[in-house]
């Protein structure tokens, strides 16, 4: 967690403005056992002027932070207040749950994810610190120096103001002060999201995207390593097109969670559990003949190595599963087949697990001499049908020269040898997040080189709103140190009917209940954290 107080409430020290130029360019360090820091003098000058000389317009520019930061204030805390008593949850987790997947959703950890995160948090906090200076500046009062910390574990920022110079101005004002580092953390958000929605534009001229996914980077412990390789382009999955990481993580994510109908075989003493996902091909009649019967080993049913169980799908839903009784184990052999994958699957489709098939209808538009077949999977296992293409091999660049001759045709006869399919039989619960994709790859083979210059650019500009979002949320906390306490103290300051006295009690409850929540949230991120990175 980042920290970015940016402020400092020290008294007795002469203002800002009558430092001398030589102090101005100095540097200063602070250490302890718990707290070590390093102040920065070099810019306070360059802000003062930038600020004052602006500052008809700065002053309208922050206004407008002071009102989303206080409605930020109160919705953060809020729902930070409903998720710890357990009250409020969200599709796919907790409150709690969201800071860890804000920040871990985007990248994964390598090198050089680790290098685009330090830069993003860098980035972030010093156009954090930035607002400070800049409103301040605005307001007239000249920062005494940048302090870069860390305070116990936690590293962060802050802008050293003068604290009685700000007790002499307007309330507003001084909420002006506070709320900019929130509001331009806002805004660099709001960059971050311009500049990705304009990415497509700027590399066009480059670029191609919106047919497939392009393989960045596959882990060796990625269930899709024995499959993918860099540069390959995925295509399609489940015959679904595929044209940007949503329609890839929404695939793969459904396919955990497809439509399944289970049933158990008994054999002996022990109990196999069978699954289907529906997604059937229809099998002329000659494969079922020349495949070999299920077999059967150690009182279960099984598939010798390098082949899938099939069984015969019929228009009912369901597959043609016998009863279970011990008397009916050869007739539950007879009826189950044992295939190759990438064979089945250049045949048509059939069943009710497809895309585009609802949940009361089947697909049953096999021939009259072929059987709609479905594959038996294991209990929480998918079956996954990814298609892809490898256009910068040799034999692709061969075939497009070919086909670029102005004399060339293409019957479209036999398999072209850029595409390929395979099937994916496991465990999906992490397979989309493993591999590194990006919609775009170079319009040509020249530029390969240059090919993760893209996903470079959407993971930074993704790390840095991710970042950026993260550091204006925590600080809108009413937590001590942080620029939701300070807010929290000057807006009820700026409200008439509270008592001096009452402010007080205000101030302590929601510093300690805050406080106390966040502390929690916090250890709840690292769990979060280790689990994600397992």
């Amino acid at each position: 967690m980042v920290g970015g107080g940016g402020r400092s409430r020290r008294r007795g020290r002469a203002p800002a403005a009558l430092l001398s130029s030589a102090a101005a360019n100095r540097t200063d360090h602070s250490l302890s056992c718990w707290y070590c820091d390093y102040k920065i003098y070099a810019c306070n000058d360059m802000i003062f002027n930038l600020g004052s000389k602006h500052a008809r317009y700065t002053r309208a520019w922050f206004s407008i932070g002071v009102y989303f930061s206080l409605v930020a204030l109160v919705g953060i805390s809020l729902l930070l207040l409903w998720d710890s008593i357990g009250a409020f949850h969200v599709r796919g987790g907790s409150i709690s749950a969201w800071l860890p997947n804000l920040l871990a959703s985007s990248f994964s950890v390598s090198i050089m994810d680790t290098l685009i995160i330090i830069a993003s948090t860098i980035l972030s906090i010093a156009f954090h610190e930035f607002g400070h200076a800049v409103a301040a500046a605005s307001e007239g009062v000249q920062m005494e120096y940048v302090a870069i910390f860390i305070a116990g574990l936690f590293p962060g920022a802050l802008v050293a103001l003068n604290y009685d110079l700000l007790e002499n101005l307007p309330l507003f004002s001084v909420l002006r002060i506070y709320c900019a580092g929130i509001w331009h953390n806002v805004m660099l958000c709001a960059a971050c999201l311009l500049m990705a929605l304009l990415l497509p534009v700027v590399l066009y001229p480059l670029y191609m995207s919106g047919d497939g996914l392009t393989v960045m980077g596959v882990p060796q412990v990625s269930p899709l390593s024995g499959y993918l390789s860099v540069h390959d382009v995925i295509l399609s999955v489940d015959g679904l097109n595929i044209r940007g990481t949503d329609d890839w993580m929404k695939m793969l994510d459904q396919g955990t969670i497809e439509k399944i109908s289970s049933r158990e075989f008994l054999g002996g003493s022990q109990s196999y559990g069978a699954t289907t996902s529906g997604k059937g091909y229809c099998v002329p009649n000659s494969w079922l003949d020349a495949s070999k019967n299920l077999w059967q080993i150690n009182d279960k049913l099984a598939c010798p190595d390098e082949l899938i169980v099939f069984g015969k799908f019929t228009c009912n839903s369901s597959t043609t599963f016998s009863e279970t009784d011990r008397g009916s184990e050869k007739k539950e052999a007879e009826s189950k087949y044992c295939l190759i994958a990438k064979d089945i699957v250049k045949l048509k489709k059939c069943g009710n697990g497809w895309w585009g098939t609802k949940d009361d209808e089947s697909n049953c538009t096999c021939l009259e001499d072929e059987y709609c077949l479905v594959p038996v999977l294991a209990p929480g296992f998918s079956w996954i049908e990814i298609s892809y293409a490898r256009p910068y091999s040799l034999e692709c660049l061969k075939q497009e020269g070919n086909l670029s001759s102005p004399h060339a045709t293409n019957n479209n006869n036999g398999p072209s040898p850029c595409a390929e399919t395979f099937v994916y039989v496991g465990d999906l619960s992490s397979a989309p997040r493993s591999v590194k994709l990006s919609p775009y790859r170079p319009r040509w083979a020249l530029f390969l080189f240059i090919a993760d210059v893209p996903y470079f650019l959407e993971n930074s500009l993704s790390c840095l709103l991710h970042v950026s979002a993260a550091l204006a949320a925590v600080n809108c906390l009413p937590v001590i140190f942080l620029d939701g306490d300070a807010i929290l103290e000057t807006t009820l300051r700026y409200v008439a009917w509270f008592t001096r006295r009452q402010q007080r009690v205000i101030i302590k409850l929601c510093r300690l209940l805050w406080t106390s929540l966040s502390i929690i949230m916090f250890s709840r991120f690292l769990y979060f954290m280790t689990v994600y990175y397992g």
